[in-house]
C-alpha cells in the first residue's frame, strides 16, 4: 500500500471565513459593499463569521472536517483607505494567528491584506508570514476599481514569490458603475445574487487572474501559485477558449492555457458539485483540487443533488451531502480513486500549502 492510501482520510477546508468587530464596524461604515450590508452582517452568519472557537469547531466535527484554513471574509480590507484598512489588517491577522495557537490541529490561516497601501501590505504578508505563521494569503480581484494586475501592487506579488506562499483570490463584488450597467432591471435580491454568488463576482475573479497571467506575473514569478475557489472561478472550465488570447500575447514566455495549468489550483469553495469537480480535474489533473466548504455560507442542505449547492447568501439552494458528515460525504463520494479522494480531502492542500500532516500510529 503506498504513502496516500496508507494516509487516514482528512478533510481540509481551505475557503473558511472570518471577521472580526472591528473590521465588520470599518465596512459597514465606509465600505458600500452589498454583501456586507446585506448577507454578512445579519444574524447568524455575522455571529459565525466572528467565532473562530468552540462553536465553529463543532461544526467542523458535525460536517466531518479535520482542519479549516481560515480567511478574512470578502471584501477584506480593500474598500478601505491606508489609514483604516493597516491597522484593521494587522489585528485581523493577528486574531486568526491566536485562534491558529489555540487549536492548531485545527485551524491554519490566510493572511489578509490592506491593499490601498501596497507597500504595507507586502509588510504585513512578510510579518503574517514569517511571524504568524500564516500559509498564505487572501486577495480580491480589485481595490476600488483597480485590478490587481496594475503595476503598483508588484510588491505584494514579489513578496508571495519571495516567501513561496500560494495567493487565494477570492471573489467580491463588482464596482458599482459595471453592476449599474450588467446587473441591475431587476428585484434587489435577484439584483444582489446576479452580480454576486450567482455570476458576476465568478467573473471578477476569474478576470483577475487572466489580467494577471497577461500582464507578465506568472513570467516575473513563475513558482507563484494561485488558488481560485469554485472550481476554477468560470476561468479553469474555459481555459481552452481563453487560450485564444496567447496569439495576442507575444511577450508572454508561455501559453495562456500553460499558465492556467501550471500555475493555478482550486477548491470546491462550497459548491457541492461532483460535475464541477469532474470538469477541473480534466483541466488541472487531480493533484490541483482541494476541498473547501466556504464555511460559514456554503454548508448544504439534504435536499436536492449534487450538482446543486448552497452558495454565499444563496436562495432556495441545494446539496446531496448536508447534515452530519456532509462535508466528508462529498469527498468520500467523489468520482475520483482512493488516491484522488485522498488528494481531494487533504493530501494537495497539505502540499500546496506545507500544511503540518498528523502524526499516525
Amino acid at each position: 500500500m503506498n504513502e496516500d492510501t496508507a494516509t487516514a482520510r482528512r478533510v481540509i477546508g481551505v475557503e473558511e471565513h472570518a471577521w472580526t468587530p472591528e473590521l465588520r464596524r470599518a465596512l459597514l461604515r465606509w465600505g458600500g459593499d452589498a454583501t456586507v450590508n446585506k448577507m454578512s452582517s445579519r444574524g447568524e452568519v455575522n455571529l459565525r463569521l466572528l467565532d473562530v472557537g468552540e462553536e465553529r469547531l463543532s461544526r467542523m466535527d458535525a460536517s466531518g472536517v479535520d482542519m479549516e484554513v481560515l480567511s478574512i471574509t470578502t471584501p477584506g480590507t480593500q474598500p478601505l483607505s491606508a489609514q483604516v484598512a493597516v491597522p484593521i489588517a494587522r489585528e485581523a491577522n493577528d486574531v486568526l494567528a491566536d485562534a491558529v495557537r489555540r487549536h492548531p490541529d485545527r485551524f491554519a490561516a490566510f493572511a489578509t491584506l490592506p491593499m490601498s497601501d501596497p507597500q504595507a501590505a507586502a509588510a504585513e504578508l512578510e510579518r503574517a508570514v514569517t511571524g504568524l505563521g500564516h500559509v498564505g494569503a487572501m486577495l480580491f480581484p480589485r481595490t476600488g476599481e483597480t485590478f490587481l494586475d496594475h503595476a503598483s501592487f508588484r510588491p505584494v506579488f514579489e513578496a508571495a514569490a519571495h516567501l513561496g506562499i500560494p495567493l487565494y483570490i477570492h471573489p467580491a463584488m463588482p464596482p458599482r458603475t459595471l453592476v449599474e450597467a450588467a446587473y441591475s432591471g431587476f428585484d434587489e435580491m435577484t439584483g444582489l445574487l446576479l452580480s454576486t454568488g450567482g455570476w458576476g463576482w465568478h467573473s471578477e475573479a476569474g478576470l483577475a487572474t487572466l489580467r494577471l497571467i497577461l500582464a507578465g506575473t506568472l513570467d516575473r514569478h513563475p513558482d507563484l501559485q494561485i488558488i481560485l475557489g469554485h472550481w476554477g472561478e468560470m476561468l479553469v472550465p474555459f481555459a481552452d477558449r481563453a487560450d485564444l488570447l496567447s496569439s495576442a500575447a507575444p511577450h508572454l514566455q508561455r501559453r495562456v492555457l500553460d499558465y492556467i495549468t501550471g500555475n493555478l489550483a482550486v477548491t470546491a469553495g462550497g459548491l457541492y458539485s461532483h460535475r464541477m469537480l469532474s470538469a477541473a480535474v480534466d483541466v488541472l489533473g487531480p493533484d490541483r483540487v482541494m476541498f473547501g466548504a466556504d464555511s460559514p455560507y456554503g454548508a448544504p442542505t439534504t435536499a436536492g443533488n449534487s450538482r446543486q449547492h448552497r452558495g454565499m447568501g444563496g436562495v432556495d439552494s441545494r446539496g446531496a451531502f448536508g447534515g452530519p458528515g456532509g462535508a466528508r460525504a462529498f469527498v468520500d463520494h467523489a468520482p475520483l480513486d482512493q488516491q484522488g479522494r485522498d488528494k481531494l480531502g487533504h493530501l494537495n492542500a497539505e502540499r500546496i500549502l506545507r500544511l503540518p500532516r498528523p502524526v499516525t500510529a
